[in-house]
């Protein structure tokens, strides 16, 4: 049986200095990602199967544009891209794609390489500036009725330009390299955090609940060690007890991408730079299938 020792809620990972650190990584993060856009011969290139340069550009752009209007202090905003704000609260993984990111980009058309930079850096100054005196640990309503700290925000929207940056480098054959550490504030600002606040309906889908408890154990040397417990089609985080039915050990930027599809888990394996082990691994398929990315 899965461990039942404990059912003790996860700790928050938000402190001061990831708060600070977030927020440094973001913005160079973010001035990567622009330079890289710029140095493009070919807006129009491939940076996905599905989406050109220009596309991914006016995607990573458009998150940060809505990002904008977050904030714990002062009035809100408006949603600069309007038409995504329907389908936020019904969005889950298995539909980001289809009908969120199709909506925004339908809605937001901007293509010219420049004017999404110029918007792109804009938005993370206002999103920097807004913040600053606010509260990081303050749960913000995100997509599918999931909450986040703030600074599990900033997190997801650095991890989208590490992602989609990755697609344009590949794509136009250009280096990228996605930090480690960098790469761990996802990890502990937004996985667990995510986990330990609500996923609302996020994960959703028609498979049938799988009945008991997967418990599995994550650990990096960049990350807090944390516990994600997949019990009766619920997910939620708990503090590590010493026992789990599987222990993954990874480097984070290895992690990030196998969660996003561009590593396969097999690669990553193969690479050391994900480590499965435990008394029952071989659970570890059916917990994914279920928390999951898109």
């Amino acid at each position: 049986m899965a461990d039942t020792l404990t059912h003790a809620a996860a700790a928050t990972r938000v402190t001061r200095e990831k708060w600070s650190t977030v927020r440094c990584a973001l913005e160079a993060s973010a001035e990567r990602f622009a330079a890289l856009v710029e140095s493009v011969p070919d807006p129009s290139a491939r940076a996905t199967e599905h989406w050109s340069v220009a596309e991914t550009a006016a995607h990573v752009t458009g998150v940060a544009w809505n990002y904008t209007v977050l904030g714990t202090a002062g009035p809100r905003r408006p949603v600069p891209i309007p038409e995504v704000r329907a389908h936020m609260p019904t969005t889950t993984v298995d539909n980001l794609a289809a009908v969120l990111n199709t909506t925004q980009l339908r809605a937001f058309t901007e293509r010219d390489p420049a004017t999404l930079v110029a918007r792109l850096r804009s938005s993370i100054r206002d999103l920097l500036d807004r913040t600053a005196a606010d509260d990081p640990a303050e749960l913000v309503d995100w997509l599918g009725g999931s909450r986040l700290p703030l600074a599990g925000i900033f997190a997801h929207m650095m991890n989208e330009l590490h992602i989609h940056g990755r697609d344009i480098a590949r794509g136009i054959r250009a280096p990228w390299r996605i930090p480690d550490d960098e790469a761990a504030l996802f990890f502990d600002l937004f996985i667990v955090e995510i986990a330990r606040n609500g996923v609302g309906r996020l994960l959703d889908d028609d498979r049938p609940v799988r009945r008991g408890s997967i418990a599995v154990e994550f650990r990096s040397a960049h990350t807090v060690p944390a516990r994600l417990v997949l019990e009766d089609g619920v997910a939620r985080a708990e503090e590590p007890s010493g026992r789990a039915d599987v222990r993954v050990w990874f480097r984070p930027a290895a992690l990030n991408l196998m969660l996003f599809h561009r590593v396969s888990p097999v690669r990553a394996a193969l690479s050391g730079a994900v480590r499965i082990s435990g008394r029952r691994p071989w659970l570890l398929p059916a917990f994914m299938r279920k928390v999951r990315m898109p």
